[in-house]
């Protein structure tokens, strides 16, 4: 019981020296946030399309897009082919060529 009890009283005097850390967000990390659940259209490198729902990107800029579809871009010919669904698709940050937000959805829709 000593024991518990002096446990307690140092975990109660290491509260009392932890100090408030500031959790105010940079402007870009709240552009990204309000992207979150946004329609987005990411071109690739190799010529392909997304188009999905921006749910979460990390550290490497690899982005999760949910809903997703692939649509290709063939150089040939014009018609229109019918997007292939892919459903939820991670993206890898270094194929990313560039990004657009759906301005109908986003306040100020931008191309990255």
């Amino acid at each position: 019981m000593a024991v518990l009890a002096q446990q307690n009283e140092y975990k109660e005097g290491q509260n009392e020296n932890v100090k408030e850390v500031s959790m105010e967000k940079s402007p870009l990390r709240q552009q990204l946030e309000s992207w979150l659940n946004k329609n987005m259209k990411i071109q690739m490198t190799d010529g392909r399309v997304l188009i999905g729902i921006f749910l979460c990107t990390d550290r490497d800029r690899n982005v999760i897009l949910g809903s997703c579809a692939e649509y290709l871009q063939i150089e040939n010919e014009e018609s229109v082919e019918e997007p292939r669904v892919l459903g939820l698709a991670m993206v890898p940050g270094h194929h990313i060529v560039s990004i657009e937000v759906d301005s109908d959805q986003a306040s100020n829709g931008k191309a990255l």
